[in-house]
């Protein structure tokens, strides 16, 4: 490692920075409420999870992460009994993945944790700069999102396909 980049991390490690020591605090905060048979790989579905439900499909392009990995995680959530799969009232073909009454009581304390974290950061940036950093760090993720291409993509273009 090179003396700049120990000295001024990139993107992408400040980013693994503030993501891990975010989940480990509110993964541990969680744990602390009883909620401690839950994982942090789970919050590709709980970040995104709604009250009313949301389809997989929809989970998977939200988070980023594959339909297979999601539903991976939601046979998970549903055996731990934070979730439910339901049929869509707009769609009888598809389902919706549902909270139930324990997956909502994760979700209140998930979002309470997270408003703390975000209150104890506010404070110490200044309500102002915190308010522009959330900002800039939005209109960064969404640019990154633009230009990410879709792995499956990539795979075809390589030939790759059929080595997953």
């Amino acid at each position: 490692m090179s003396e700049y980049q120990a000295a001024d991390p990139d993107l992408g490690v400040l980013a693994a920075q503030v993501l891990f020591s975010v989940q480990r605090e509110l993964f541990t905060a969680l744990a602390e409420q009883g909620f401690d048979d839950i994982q942090p790989r789970a919050g590709a579905v709980l970040a995104y999870l709604r009250a009313d439900g949301i389809r997989a499909s929809e989970l998977a392009r939200v988070s980023g992460q594959h339909k297979q990995v999601i539903g991976s995680l939601v046979d998970d959530l549903e055996r731990l009994g934070y979730v439910e799969r339901k049929p869509d009232p707009g769609d009888r073909r598809a389902k919706l993945i549902c909270p139930t009454e324990r997956g909502l009581f994760q979700m209140e304390a998930a979002v309470s944790i997270m408003r703390a974290i975000e209150e104890r950061h506010a404070k110490a940036l200044g309500r102002q700069e915190y308010a522009a950093f959330k900002t800039a760090l939005r209109r960064v993720a969404d640019l990154q999102r633009e230009i990410q291409p879709d792995s499956r993509d990539a795979r075809t273009r390589s030939g790759r396909l059929g080595d997953q």
